[in-house]
């Protein structure tokens, strides 16, 4: 009985072991968070999280390319502590037309150089933008992360719908629109909310009124 217990213990072991393998490697992809705006957005940010993925190498240099079919306008970079980023523009083939003209160039790479991410650790780098395109379904940011020891990965591979993770994924950003039921509860609950307020208010003031109403009558008392 003590054996068979050893045995399924040891199973169990293992079996946690791999997840938590299989954890590890999932998360050590390069990803763009949050992982979904809405088209069009406006004013926002992008942070890609790069972690380091080899025990005997540190990152040294990463390569964030943005799309240039559907591109993001308006890009500025954070700075970031130790790295210095060179940002490359490309002049588009369509303009995009916004309020202030039409736009004929935008970012089309990033790269950080400079620092360096080692062994169980990574870094987030910040990209504000000044719009996203609103007539895509999700924008994909190829990226190449550079070790010390000369190897590159390469985050460019796209994952097919119904079909398993690739092995180096690029990072991928959502574009999703507001559906109408989504923007009716938003109105509907800051009109709960303005109720709450004007009967919180209300019953501030009936509750002041009783407070004077109590002291005059004690006041008055022989």
């Amino acid at each position: 009985m003590s054996t068979t217990l050893r045995r399924v213990g040891a199973v169990t072991t293992l079996a946690a072991a791999g997840v938590l393998a299989a954890a590890g490697i999932a998360s050590a992809h390069v990803t763009v968070h949050p992982e979904s705006y809405a088209k069009g957005a406006t004013d926002g940010v992008l942070t890609f999280r790069v972690p380091n993925e080899e025990d005997t190498a540190s990152t040294t240099e990463v390569q964030v390319f943005l799309p240039t079919d559907h591109p993001v306008l308006g890009v500025l970079v954070s700075p970031h502590d130790g790295w210095t980023a060179k940002v490359t523009t490309t002049k588009l083939k369509k303009p995009v037309k916004t309020d202030d003209g039409s736009i004929t160039d935008a970012v089309s790479e990033i790269t950080w150089t400079g620092g360096k991410i080692t062994a169980g650790q990574y870094e987030d780098f910040d990209v504000a933008f000044g719009q996203l395109p609103d007539d895509a379904d999700q924008l994909t940011f190829k990226t190449l992360q550079t070790y010390s020891d000369g190897k590159t990965v390469r985050w460019i591979e796209k994952a097919t719908q119904g079909d398993e993770e690739p092995e180096n994924p690029a990072p991928v950003l959502k574009l999703t629109a507001e559906s109408a039921g989504a923007a009716a509860n938003t109105k509907s609950s800051t009109s709960t909310d303005s109720t709450a307020r004007g009967l919180g208010i209300a019953g501030l003031v009936v509750g002041v009124l009783g407070l004077a109403a109590a002291v005059f009558a004690v006041r008055r008392r022989p």
